[in-house]
């Protein structure tokens, strides 16, 4: 790879409701929406960046439409509302992007989309054509079918997920504040910034993100932005929250991002330069180094299949052998206990019994759970004497297993 082409950089772009929808009036941000346009455009016609724009706002502007005043609980009416704000909100953006005889392309997702690996898959390398054509993809959850069941949630999980899915360096959680801080600002006039973030875990015991539920008009807060930069770091992309109000501080928080790494020495000198105004104002979440990165399928596994409350335990012995280095498949004799009632292919949450039921990772398994209460604790050659059949040695193979970083 050229330097030049070193130099690109692949960036997703998340904005929220209450950063395309006024909260009071419902009206249309339509000064802000055409910032990030012009954002978006700069960053790919003068640096050569390929954009992603993650938004949400379908059901804020539905409401606006339909003349509704609050956002209702039923998730029919949701769905509903959606409907109508949907089209309505990629019109928005297709006719902001037109001033620059700029190609945008729609794409809806829900969970159930990328529940098949295949699926998964397919989602990835449409996306990945559309930045080779030179367009942006504009991505929202498909929230006219999408179930509480199979929701990602909030569109910060779904940015994660999309930049995992096509390898971006970059992921900004544009928010209605500069960064993130140890408490709410509005609230607590003591909170203090959070600037640089190498390790999440670190962080959680100083940060209060209670106090931030999301705005009336969308779903998420500030805890679900932490949430999504712990996904996004370990897919290997670096995640930075910055203020709606100035998308066009990307572009200084790239270039000031080229000069520094994890693991740098100088992240206090990085601090330093934001505290004096000579960068922009926001939290960087470093990406993890290039070992501890999740390959795509274990990301898949891990964020893109839904457990449905399904368990399996196994003991420390089995732990163990499943996350070394070259991890074991899941065998009948690590299993101690079952929960739940699923089928084989379904997606399976693992713990270990042994350190207080602690969460280890998730399997496609290769048998139900009534099949599975019988053959635990068994070795392998038993199993068809036990069932009757034979599928598999192993209840979840080792490509079907993924575990957090």
């Amino acid at each position: 790879m050229s330097t030049s082409d070193q130099n690109i950089k692949t960036i997703v772009i998340k904005l929220g409701s209450s950063s395309l929808v006024d909260e009071k009036t419902k009206e249309p941000r339509l000064s802000l929406m055409s910032k990030v346009v012009e954002t978006c455009i700069k960053l790919k016609r003068q640096y050569n960046h390929r954009i992603i724009i993650v938004s949400s706002g379908g059901i804020a502007v539905g409401l606006k439409t339909l003349n509704i005043d609050e956002k209702p609980k039923e998730m029919r009416k949701k769905q509903a509302i959606a409907a109508v704000g949907q089209g309505k909100l990629i019109a928005r953006w297709d006719n902001l992007f037109k001033q620059f005889s700029q190609t945008i392309a729609q794409i809806l997702i829900t969970r159930n989309d990328i529940l098949d690996w295949s699926q998964f898959k397919n989602a990835q390398n449409t996306m990945l054509e559309l930045l080779n054509m030179d367009v942006i993809p504009i991505v929202n959850e498909n929230d006219t079918i999408s179930t509480q069941e199979i929701k990602f949630g909030d569109n910060d999980t779904l940015s994660a997920i999309t930049a995992s899915m096509v390898n971006a360096d970059y992921l900004f959680l544009l928010t209605d504040v500069d960064c993130l801080y140890t408490d709410n600002p509005r609230v607590n006039p003591d909170a203090k910034p959070v600037y640089f973030v190498k390790d999440l875990e670190e962080i959680l015991g100083i940060v209060d993100v209670s106090k931030g539920a999301g705005s009336s008009v969308g779903t998420g807060g500030m805890s679900t932005k932490l949430i999504a930069a712990n996904l996004s770091t370990g897919s290997g992309t670096h995640c930075v929250i910055a203020n709606s109000e100035l998308p066009e501080n990307i572009y200084n928080i790239v270039e000031a991002n080229h000069l520094i790494t994890y693991s740098d020495p100088n992240a206090e000198e990085y601090i330093k330069n934001i505290e004096n105004n000579n960068i922009p104002k926001h939290t960087i979440f470093k990406k993890h180094d290039d070992k501890n990165i999740f390959k795509s399928r274990d990301f898949w596994i891990l964020h893109g299949l839904v457990s449905l409350g399904n368990k399996i335990y196994i003991d420390n012995g089995c732990k163990e052998a499943l996350t070394r280095k070259n991890k074991a498949g899941l065998l009948p004799a690590g299993v101690k206990k079952v929960e739940g009632t699923f089928h084989d292919g379904d997606c399976v949450e693992i713990f270990n019994i042994d350190d207080n039921n602690s969460f280890v990772g998730k399997c496609i398994v290769n048998y139900g759970s009534s099949e599975i209460e019988k053959i635990k604790g068994l070795k392998s050659d038993k199993i068809e004497d036990v069932l009757g059949f034979f599928d598999s040695e192993y209840i979840a193979e080792r490509t079907n297993l993924a575990f957090p970083v």
